[in-house]
C-alpha cells in the first residue's frame, strides 16, 4: 500500500482510536526475546502495526486479521519465540514513525512500498514484494487507460503512491482526481458509479476483480515498486531478524507457499 505520510499531527487524536487485537495498548519492555537480542514492546509478542483493510496483504474475517503479510511476519514471530499481534492505526502514524515512537508496536506490514521518504522517518526490510499500479473500472466501461478518463473522475486513496501517480498525470490526461480514505470505500466507488475508475497497487485491485467479476484491471503501470517491513529508526537487531527470516523463508520454499497460498500462482522468478 504505496502510501505518503502527509498532515501528521491532524492524525494524531486517531491513535487513541487504534485498535489492539485481543489486548490493550502496547507498553514498552526492555526483556529481549530469547538469545536474538530483539527487543519487544510487550513480553511474549511481536506487535504488529497495520492499517485494515488491504486484502490480500490483511484484512479481518470474523475476529481474526489474516493475509499475506500476516503469514510472513508469523514466520518472524515463530524465529523469536512469541506471537504476533496486530495492532489497527492510521497509516500516516506508521509511515511518520508516530507509531514506532510511541511504542505501540514493534514492526509494520501493511503492503508498504519502500520509498526515500519514507526511509527518512522509520527504516525497512530487504524488499519482499514487487508490485505495480492498475486501473480498476466497471466492467465493459471501456477505459483502458489514464487517456481514456478525460473529463472522467478516476479514484484514488489517500496518502498512497497511486495517489501520488494520478496527480502527476491529471494533466495530461484531463480527469478528475477523488479522493477516498480507504482501499474499500475507493473500489466501491467505482463499482456504484460514483468514480469512473480508480488506481491503487495491482495486488488488491485483482483480487477485488477476482471477487467482484462486474469490475476488471483494464491497465498496469509499471512503478517498479517494492514492499517492505517497516520498523523504528536505529532498530538494527529486528531488522537483521527481519531480514533473515525472510531470506530463509525464500530459501526453504515457505516464502513461495505462502505467496500461492494467496495469490494463487507462484511469484516470477527474477
Amino acid at each position: 500500500m504505496a502510501r505518503r505520510t502527509r498532515q501528521l499531527m491532524a492524525m494524531v487524536p486517531a491513535l487513541g482510536l487504534a485498535v489492539m487485537a485481543a489486548s490493550g495498548c502496547a507498553t514498552p519492555v526492555s526483556q529481549p526475546s530469547g538469545n536474538s537480542g530483539v527487543s519487544l514492546v510487550q513480553s511474549g509478542k511481536l506487535v504488529t502495526c497495520t492499517h485494515l483493510s488491504y486484502k490480500p496483504f490483511q484484512y479481518s474475517e470474523g475476529d481474526k486479521t489474516i493475509g499475506f503479510d500476516v503469514d510472513l511476519v508469523d514466520l518472524v514471530a515463530k524465529d523469536l519465540g512469541v506471537q504476533q499481534q496486530i495492532f489497527d492505526t492510521p497509516f500516516e502514524t506508521i509511515t511518520s514513525g508516530t507509531s514506532f515512537s510511541a511504542n505501540q508496536c514493534d514492526l509494520a506490514a501493511a503492503g508498504m512500498t519502500i520509498t526515500d521518504e519514507r526511509k527518512q522517518a522509520i527504516d525497512f526490510s530487504d524488499p519482499y514484494f514487487e508490485a505495480s499500479q492498475a486501473l480498476l473500472v466497471k466492467k465493459g466501461a471501456g477505459f483502458s487507460d489514464l487517456a481514456a478518463l478525460k473529463g472522467k473522475k478516476l479514484g484514488v486513496q489517500q496518502d498512497t503512491t497511486g495517489e501520488k501517480y494520478a496527480n502527476d498525470n491529471a494533466a495530461a490526461n484531463g480527469y478528475t482526481v477523488v479522493q477516498f480514505e480507504d482501499l474499500p470505500l475507493m473500489e466501491t466507488a467505482v463499482r456504484t458509479g460514483a468514480v469512473d475508475a480508480a488506481i491503487n497497487d495491482n495486488g488488491p485491485l485483482f483480487d477485488y476483480a477476482k471477487e467482484f467479476p462486474d469490475t476488471e484491471v483494464t491497465k498496469e503501470f509499471d512503478t517498479g515498486e517494492q514492499y517492505g517491513i517497516g520498523m523504528k529508526k536505529g532498530n538494527t537487531a529486528l531488522q537483521t531478524k527481519v531480514n533473515e527470516v525472510l531470506k530463509k523463508a525464500k530459501e526453504n520454499g515457505e516464502y513461495n507457499k505462502i505467496y500461492e497460498k494467496w495469490f494463487g500462482k507462484k511469484p516470477e522468478s527474477k
